[in-house]
């Protein structure tokens, strides 16, 4: 199902275009207008209704929209795949915006590798890795001060030997100190 043949517009489609085709779809498939509507009438304009819906939440949100751009533009390419609902991405994407889950569907073909690709990535941009991140490199970063400053110090008060010449001689006087 592609978003824009739902609401009748082109993938240029400004923001205000995108809303005033939801509101007229809305309008004309709204349950509530079908309700004394024969069976199949009924079920048929819900359906439009919740694809009008769905559409609508991806396209009204930018960053919604870029990735359904991308994942549709991709798909064009490889078109003689069979994608169904899923879109051969392992991600659910039956109702685009209310089940956006990653990983519940299930990669096909070689499409496996861009599904890990991008959930690798999805991982390694989340607030949590990155904070994680940061705070494994600012400890790291400390240990390695402390090293350089211990270097320092000790060179400081102990100038000319190095800290295993100190060790070998501390070993040799107690040594010395053992056999009388």
């Amino acid at each position: 199902m592609d978003h824009y043949e739902v609401l009748g517009l082109g993938k240029n489609a400004s923001k205000d275009e995108i809303k005033e085709a939801f509101r007229r779809l809305a309008v004309k498939f709204h349950p509530d207008k079908h309700c004394g509507s024969p069976k199949a009438v009924r079920d048929s304009a819900t359906l439009r209704f919740k694809q009008v819906s769905a559409a609508y939440e991806v396209l009204s949100d930018d960053r919604r929209r870029a990735d359904y751009n991308f994942r549709s533009r991709f798909r064009t390419q490889n078109s003689g795949a069979n994608y169904g609902n899923n879109y051969g991405y392992g991600y659910g994407y039956q109702n685009y915006g209310s089940e956006y889950r990653a990983g519940s569907g299930s990669a096909t073909g070689s499409h496996g590798f861009v599904s890990g690709f991008e959930n690798v990535l999805r991982f390694l941009t989340t607030r949590a890795f990155l904070l994680n991140a940061a705070f494994a490199g600012a400890l790291l970063g400390g240990m390695f001060v402390i090293d350089i400053g211990r270097e320092a110090l000790w060179k400081m008060h102990n100038s000319g030997k190095s800290f295993e010449e100190t060790m070998e001689s501390i070993e040799k006087t107690k040594a010395h100190k053992d056999k009388m």
